[in-house]
């Protein structure tokens, strides 16, 4: 007699104190499993792992954001587990819908055959808890383990093996939910990282391309992605006391110390032409307990122009005003 499947969920964490216990909790719901690496989290969120049953912790003591080096100890680690593993990669800002394990979908999902990548609709719910952006396509998150290597992208890597020819599994009954946007101030630290992040690690990026791919979220969704968000997502979760809508961000995140770090070592002029300059990093510094030097914002009047004008063509990119700003702007070098 075969064993039985184990349903086994993979997650990164670094200092998600405000999220951890209820990601956790809901994720016991449904897995069998709960797998976690963590990478230098200062908050409590290491201690609120080692006191959920069921969740193993792993220590990911790497200095660099590789985001398949941490999908690959997660991984590793799942396959010490005996018997058919059906993979679940989930970050710790998301959750499967709480209607997951009721869903006829459950049922094809765990008598799916090995190598099946899963995918599923990503419910990005927004602030108040009434609507989200629902991208088109569907994001693999599940994977019914073969034993293939897992190979990935430095950033915004697939979160197990993939193949763009399958097999798939399309679950649409079964969503994830996404929960960066509640905490909209929370969400704008993250990506001033991503924005630094890019403009040191990829040299090849200009500034505009990205401004225009980390600010998707205002003004530009497509009023058809936009939708209702269905009670059914969250009541059996509610029912067991689990409150999402209780979710309230940390005043200073670890992305700004770490935005900190990277305008000291690489000074702020480097990024003059990188959206980062609404937050007053003096004032970061001061309240994170960091003496740097002067952070005081380094744009020239064009700089600051072309940054309010990408942000007032961000709501329709395909207009004439928009590509001749673009236009404009590229032969400026950026």
């Amino acid at each position: 007699m075969s064993e039985p499947a184990q349903t086994i969920c993979l997650t990164p964490t670094r200092n998600e104190g405000w999220i951890i216990d209820k990601f956790l909790s809901a994720a016991s719901q449904w897995a069998d499993h709960i797998i976690v690496a963590d990478q230098h989290s200062t908050d409590d969120t290491v201690e609120q792992i080692r006191r959920t049953p069921g969740a193993l912790l792993v220590i990911n003591d790497s200095t660099a954001f590789n985001e398949p080096d941490r999908q690959r100890i997660l991984i590793e680690h799942a396959r010490h587990i005996l018997g058919k593993r059906i993979l679940i990669a989930l970050d710790a800002d998301e959750a499967l819908s709480a209607n997951a394990v009721h869903s006829p979908e459950w049922k094809r999902l765990r008598d799916a055959e090995p190598g099946t990548i899963v995918r599923f609709p990503w419910v990005n719910i927004l602030p108040g808890f009434e609507r989200a952006w629902i991208p088109p396509g569907l994001i693999p998150c599940g994977y019914v383990d073969d034993g293939k290597e897992h190979v990935g992208t430095p950033i915004h890597s697939p979160r197990v093996p993939y193949s763009p020819a399958g097999p798939f599994l399309d679950c649409h009954d079964i969503v994830v939910l996404h929960f960066q946007y509640v905490a909209w101030n929370r969400m704008a630290s993250k990506h001033r990282w991503y924005q630094a992040w890019e403009h040191v690690t990829h040299r090849q990026k200009g500034a505009l391309r990205i401004f225009r791919e980390y600010h998707h979220m205002y003004g530009s969704w497509d009023e058809s992605e936009m939708h209702r968000v269905d009670p059914a997502w969250f009541d059996g979760y509610s029912q067991r006391g689990i409150d999402f809508q209780s979710l309230r961000s940390e005043a200073v995140t670890w992305w700004d110390v770490e935005v900190l770090k990277m305008l000291e070592q690489h000074g702020p002029d480097l990024f003059r032409k990188i959206d980062i300059w609404d937050k007053d990093w003096e004032a970061v510094a001061a309240v994170s307990g960091n003496t740097w030097r002067d952070l005081s914002d380094p744009r020239s009047v064009f700089d600051k122009v072309a940054h309010w004008t990408l942000a007032a063509t961000q709501r329709d990119r395909t207009s004439v005003c928009a590509r001749v700003v673009e236009r404009m702007l590229s032969m400026t070098g950026w």
